[in-house]
């Protein structure tokens, strides 16, 4: 894959694309039920999901050939999808294979198909050059599989440009976002790393005022650290393009904190993305506390994610306010994230523009 880069010119990272040569979750697993079907979006692309007989899920242009109504509203016959109208057929590669008032003479063109791929409860879809999927297929999401941890789904829509999703969370300097939550948590970038499409960044923490929920205590096992004679505050926050994962560590061991995130745009304009995730939980050494620990860590981390949705929704709305980007970024972990965002990202409905 060539880099788009930016060169001299500032670009509006708001108007560059999400890349479609790689795989972006738009469902999952448990939503596709066998013999049914489901419909999804891809920026501004209308996707229909069916598991056919064979137990694998199908992705399929979401507009029968014929009149353009929703696939989605049709019928699943074996590996086959029937629309809901006339029962115009197609297979799984979306081929017209049967029109049953002309008999299988003289078939139209079918609609168009996408690679679908299932991992850790998630049902992946590759948008772009089919000749890269299988290439760049993912093996697993985050700490999911993983039995030592304990796992819970993060799914929501959010009416933010992907971009923001990436900055906010590879920002740790917004702590003062979640005061009531956390306390006064003070960030410190203890330093950063880049590739040609990936940039990490780490840190380290302090409390200067209030002190830890539940939910916060938890999920960094603070009683079990404490008697083991201290702890450390560690996290790396990777975005590995186009995902991002964030790992917390508090001794020399495993994080005791793995969360995996993916933003699939879903309207042409890509103002709008849904967030899949997985946020995993280390597992102590006296498990049971862990699960009685759940509904507030739960509490904590909805609360977490409910402030940075309002918060990215409002850079949003100040975007579209303002008609460009007028971010006026001096942190330098985040110029790194947004160099690399413009140079994977394509170019995307309005080009790339000047930002004024």
């Amino acid at each position: 894959m060539q880099y788009r880069t930016s060169g001299d010119t500032q670009v509006d990272l708001r108007r560059i694309d999400t890349h479609p040569d790689f795989w972006y979750p738009v469902a999952w697993s448990h939503d596709v039920k066998s013999g049914k079907t489901l419909g999804v979006r891809f920026s501004g692309e209308p996707v229909v999901l069916y598991r056919g007989a064979s137990g694998r899920v199908f992705a399929l242009e979401d507009r029968c050939a014929h009149r353009q109504v929703p696939l989605r509203l049709g019928k699943v016959e074996g590996d086959t999808l029937k629309c809901g109208y006339h029962g115009w057929a197609y297979n799984c590669a979306g081929r017209c294979i049967d029109v049953p008032y002309l008999g299988s003479d003289g078939l139209p063109n079918g609609v168009r198909s996408y690679p679908a791929h299932e991992v850790d409860g998630l049902v992946f879809l590759f948008p772009g050059d089919t000749n890269l999927a299988e290439a760049r297929r993912p093996g697993s999401v985050g700490a999911k599989s993983d039995q030592r941890y304990l796992t819970r789904r993060l799914n929501r829509e959010v009416a933010c440009h992907y971009t923001f999703m990436h900055e906010n969370l590879f920002d740790m300097n917004h702590q003062f976002l979640h005061r009531r939550q956390m306390g006064m948590i003070r960030a410190r970038c203890l330093g950063r790393r880049l590739g040609e499409n990936w940039c990490e960044v780490d840190y380290t923490f302090s409390r200067t005022a209030g002190r830890s929920s539940i939910g916060e205590s938890a999920i960094l096992n603070v009683v079990e650290h404490k008697r083991a004679g201290g702890r450390r505050d560690l996290m790396t926050i990777r975005t590995n393009y186009p995902y991002q994962r964030l790992k917390f560590w508090v001794d020399d061991g495993d994080p005791v904190l793995d969360v995996w995130l993916g933003y699939t745009p879903l309207d042409k304009e890509q103002k709008t993305n849904r967030t899949f995730g997985h946020l995993s939980v280390k597992k102590p050494r006296l498990a049971p506390l862990l699960y009685l620990a759940w509904p507030f860590i739960t509490w904590f981390t909805e609360n977490i994610f409910r402030e940075d949705k309002q918060i990215v929704e409002q850079e949003q709305a100040a975007h579209d306010a303002q008609g460009a980007d007028w971010n006026n970024e001096i942190f330098p972990a985040i110029r790194d994230l947004r160099g690399l965002l413009a140079r994977c990202g394509a170019t995307g409905h309005a080009g790339a523009m000047p930002a004024e």
